[in-house]
């Protein structure tokens, strides 16, 4: 068993392009003759296929055929005898392809130097085959055509196989293009079937760069969008400076001229939205490229690029809101005279806790940006009251009560999601999980979950921080407190969670400190 390469005979790389040598075409042959594998791989040695030449595989046997199949997936074609150690083995080898290994791509060509013992009407009609010839009519001319044909079906079929994966990739993917970081892996997976839908074989990536108007925090740098699997390493670093002195120099040709260039075995694409971003798509092809084919790789590039801008748009947004209420529960922490992390920490607590217990993960994002506003209501506490250094009396704690309904009364009046969370919270977070909590006495599972999750938050927090009226508790101290409220103040299967993720819960405190907080 032998395997040939012609590679010292590889087609030319065109100058100037970053095309690889791209892998040669797998076949098989399966005959128990020596001199037709010889004869057949020397007829054959200059042959070249969409650019790619060709690798034998040799199996005098249908038990040697077997055993490599089980091995290899990309064999294109089998040149299969029918007589060998049995006068039906190649018959039955075929049957075991497409049956047993279920392998309805590879061509199989069945050659058969006995054709009474496999006449052709009776094999074409029960063997899945895909050509009949007997070795007496195969001329270097008519082997040359019969690979051909073979090779361009199965280059056909595995284009088609290659489009339905990615296809399914691009569905499953689309259902998450929910902020730029999804959009790269949707966007790959559509460069792919985009790149074998054209028919040739392709590699090349899509990049972006973001005006300032669009995302101040991102302007100049560019970034990758999308990535054939010969570029995919840079959807993880995002590195240009890692790419080939060809491909930057292109890339940096096309943003200099601010237009696209086209060349035989190479395309770079320019696009420029109308708020000033830059995209680029750069693609080097085995074949020469029609104009149609430039047009769909156009298209792709300014689609995602105005897909990407929408999202970062949407992500400034976002960003300015979670900005906004962390500002807005700052501003109340400054008010009582309280740190200005306190609130940053209650709704990455409140995140923590919310994933531990099963919410769904646009929950939990909602929840962190939520759970700030725990303490907004403060706003309607008058100062002596609310800086009071020491114990409140019956009435100015009853005045201190009250936070919770001014900050639900101030938040319902909206009907933005994460508003209306913030108004539970501020109503529920002092609710305990025994019914002796307020402003409305409810007890257990009758406190929403947000609520009873940012009342372990804040109290933990509140503890091991400083406030006018205490010193700040030792962390460990905070924590025996918190074991001993479960079941009473706290729900106790939250209580475990918190307990479960101490070193979560410490790395939160790593990344937002106050100096006021207790070793």
């Amino acid at each position: 068993m032998t395997d040939m390469v012609f590679a010292d005979e590889a087609p030319e790389v065109p100058a100037g392009s970053a095309i690889k040598v791209l892998d040669p075409w797998v076949v098989m042959i399966v005959d128990d003759d020596p001199a037709v594998h010889q004869v057949t791989q020397l007829v054959m040695s200059d042959f070249e296929f969409a650019g790619r030449r060709l690798q034998f595989l040799d199996a005098y046997s249908a038990a040697e055929a077997r055993e490599l199949l089980g091995t290899r997936q990309d064999i294109a074609l089998i040149l299969l005898d029918v007589v060998m150690e049995t006068e039906h083995a190649g018959l039955e080898l075929a049957r075991y392809i497409r049956g047993d290994l279920d392998n309805h791509h590879v061509r199989i060509v069945l050659r058969t130097g006995q054709p009474g013992q496999a006449p052709e009407e009776h094999v074409i009609k029960s063997y899945d085959i895909n050509d009949y010839k007997e070795k007496t009519e195969l001329t270097k001319r008519k082997l040359i055509t019969v690979f051909y044909t073979a090779l361009r079906s199965y280059r056909d079929i595995m284009i088609i196989e290659q489009s339905r994966l990615a296809l399914r990739r691009s569905i499953d993917a689309i259902t998450r293009v929910y902020d730029s970081h999804n959009l790269r892996r949707f966007a790959s997976a559509v460069l792919e079937q985009v790149a074998h839908l054209l028919g040739y074989e392709a590699q090349g990536l899509c990049a972006s760069r973001v005006s300032a108007y669009a995302a101040s925090h991102m302007e100049g740098h560019l970034k990758v969008l999308a990535a054939t699997s010969e570029y995919s390493r840079l959807l993880v670093d995002e590195e240009l400076n890692t790419l080939p002195l060809d491909v930057r120099e292109a890339l940096d040709r096309a943003l200099r001229e601010q237009q696209s260039f086209f060349e035989p075995h190479r395309c770079v694409g320019y696009y420029r939205s109308s708020t000033g971003n830059e995209s680029l798509l750069y693609m080097v092809f085995s074949e020469p490229v029609d104009a149609s084919a430039r047009e769909l790789l156009e298209i792709f590039c300014a689609n995602v690029a105005i897909t990407y801008e929408s999202l970062l748009l949407r992500e400034e947004i976002q960003d300015t809101q979670r900005s906004t209420v962390y500002i807005i529960g700052e501003a109340v922490e400054k008010r009582s005279k309280e740190t200005g992390a306190h609130v940053r920490r209650v709704g990455e607590l409140a995140a923590l806790l919310a994933e531990a217990a099963g919410l769904r993960s646009s929950d939990v994002e909602f929840l962190r940006q939520a759970a700030p506003l725990h303490d907004v209501g403060k706003i309607g506490i008058p100062d002596r009251v609310l800086n009071k250094p020491g114990k409140l009396d019956e009435e100015e704690w009853e005045i201190m009560k009250t936070h919770a309904r001014i900050g639900y009364e101030l938040l319902n009046k909206s009907d933005k999601r994460i508003l209306q969370l913030g108004a539970i919270i501020a109503h529920e977070h002092h609710e305990r999980w025994d019914g002796a909590g307020y402003p409305r006495g409810l007890a257990g599972e009758q406190i929403h979950i947000a609520g009873r999750i940012v009342a372990l938050s804040d109290v933990l927090d509140a503890l091991v921080s400083r406030r006018c009226y205490k010193e700040p508790w030792n962390f460990d101290a905070a924590l025996g407190y918190v074991k001993e409220q479960a079941g009473l103040q706290f729900d106790p299967g939250l209580v475990q969670m918190l307990l479960d993720r101490l070193d979560a819960v410490h790395a939160i405190y790593e990344r937002f400190p106050d100096t006021e907080l207790a070793g």
